[in-house]
């Protein structure tokens, strides 16, 4: 008895476990079903199994309906351009933190730290009147500008560069190389993985970014998917076409999803470097 109370527990657990997958599947599964299948109403339109032929109509009526291209080639600037910023900021930072030593490190880093206990929503009105007084308002720019500085990302590096082994930098710098060369050559081939962890919580942040770049631009030929597709669904709900509005959502997530089955084992890798939970 005693031996078959861990298999017990063990199935309750994989049974209970399949259960969730299942509840979270779920709505994905109808988005795709909707998407390629004919407009339904009634009953027939919650049920997850497949009727009607396959089609990709849907995808047809929803891309002829707005301007995915710009609004694809505006979230790709946005998302990537704000990476690369950060990149090279948190770089730096976590660089001068973990080496370096001067009056008001400790301040300066806890200052650092408190932007991550900031909800974004309370500076949203003071970074708005700041991009007006300087004239980024309504540009991509602008929008990208408040990113560029990451708490979150400036801890990681540096502690990344902490459990670098200090004899190596000193080694480099004996050779006679600059401090960039020794960020370059010595310490980011060893933070890679951690670099690639903070790249996906980067990009899948503000890939999905919705409410600042809203407040932010106003122009149509400069906004992202996310503010694109709520634009375009609210069209589309006014006709109860629910298949038009799950074909749009999934050319918006399909990105994301396709990147993160490519790269999944790399993502899984750096995320156990990191001691990303």
């Amino acid at each position: 008895m005693s031996a078959n109370k861990p298999r017990m527990s063990k199935g309750i657990l994989a049974l209970l476990l399949i259960a969730l997958a299942i509840v979270w599947l779920a709505p994905i599964l109808w988005m795709i079903k909707s998407s390629f299948g004919p407009t339904l109403f009634g009953p027939k339109m919650a049920s997850l199994i497949p009727s009607g032929a396959f089609s990709i109509n849907h995808f047809k009526e929803a891309w002829s309906s707005a301007d995915w291209v710009g609004l694809y080639l505006n979230t790709l600037f946005f998302t990537f351009g704000t990476l690369a910023v950060q990149l090279v900021a948190i770089t730096i930072c976590g660089y001068v933190f973990a080496y370096y030593e001067f009056a008001g490190k400790q301040l300066l880093f806890y200052a650092f730290l408190m932007q991550m206990m900031i909800m974004p929503v309370m500076v949203m009105v003071p970074n708005l009147l700041t991009l007006k007084s300087i004239g980024l308002l309504d540009t991509l720019t602008g929008a990208m500008l408040p990113y560029f500085a990451s708490g979150i990302g400036v801890f990681l590096m540096r502690q990344t560069f902490r459990n670098v082994p200090k004899e190596l930098e000193e080694a480099a710098i004996l050779e006679g190389a600059r401090w960039w060369q020794v960020i370059w050559h010595v310490l980011l081939p060893m933070a890679r993985p951690a670099m690639l962890a903070f790249a996906v919580v980067s990009v899948t942040y503000h890939w999905n970014e919705y409410l600042w770049p809203l407040m932010v631009l106003s122009d149509p030929s400069k906004q992202l998917l996310t503010i694109g597709l709520v634009s375009f669904a609210m069209g589309a709900e006014s006709g109860g076409d629910w298949g038009l509005v799950s074909s749009g959502t999934l050319m918006v997530c399909a990105p994301l999803v396709i990147a993160f089955l490519v790269f999944q084992k790399q993502f899984m890798r750096s995320f156990g470097f990191s001691g990303i939970k």
